[in-house]
């Protein structure tokens, strides 16, 4: 009966439309997706005011919302924020608005960040403008969370999963490229849905913890 009410007061949701093709083609693969946002959530528990850099459909913020005060997410694709908002729940307050991170950092700084699969869709010659806004956006102790899937890992990655992937990086090398921006790095390796301290070069994804932006400082 319970579940029954649940449906009558709040409906039966939908997955969002990067998820559903999820669903359709591989459904661990939502599995994976979803344990990156819950080590997000655990990561920036207690944190007040939070916002996520390329969230697709908006599908896992609820687990992070789940942590935090204040969740704001954002999307260049103006497709992705309307079909967020279309799904959306007054009882799960999150906010959407469309952002390019690539033109200019967000208008006022927040405790935290996260961006989940995105930095390897990031051309390398845009990267430090990409990283220049990622900082920009952060007040002076501000914590990002960066995950995205090694290079090692593209050796058994799809054609066409392969083909947006311009920008993927070993463990050494994504931590070397964000030190240039971040005071702190702390690297943690991912395969499937388990999280680790494990040898990167063998780890499928990446997931990199920083903290206190640089400002422009430079490396």
């Amino acid at each position: 009966q319970v579940v029954l009410d649940v449906a009558e007061s709040h409906g039966v949701e939908q997955l969002g439309l990067m998820n559903n093709q999820v669903w359709q083609e591989d459904p661990k693969r939502l599995v994976f997706t979803l344990a990156r946002y819950k080590f997000v959530a655990k990561m920036l528990a207690g944190q007040a005011d939070v916002v996520e850099i390329g969230c697709g459909d908006g599908f896992g913020s609820r687990i992070v919302k789940q942590e935090v005060g204040a969740l704001l997410i954002t999307d260049f694709d103006p497709l992705f924020i309307a079909d967020f908002e279309a799904r959306g729940h007054p009882a799960w307050p999150i906010a959407a608005r469309v952002h390019d991170m690539l033109e200019a950092p967000l208008e006022r700084r927040f405790d935290a960040l996260y961006s989940l699969d995105v930095l390897e869709h990031i051309a390398p010659a845009d990267e430090p403008r990409f990283l220049a806004h990622v900082t920009q956006s952060l007040k002076p102790q501000g914590v990002a969370i960066i995950g995205m899937p090694s290079l090692e890992s593209q050796a058994h990655a799809s054609p066409a999963s392969a083909a947006g992937h311009v920008n993927c990086q070993s463990g050494q090398t994504l931590r070397r490229t964000l030190r240039a921006h971040f005071h702190t790095v702390f690297m943690f390796s991912m395969n499937d849905e388990v999280i680790h301290t494990g040898f990167m070069p063998m780890a499928h994804y990446l997931l990199a913890v920083c903290v206190g932006p640089k400002h422009g400082e430079g490396p």
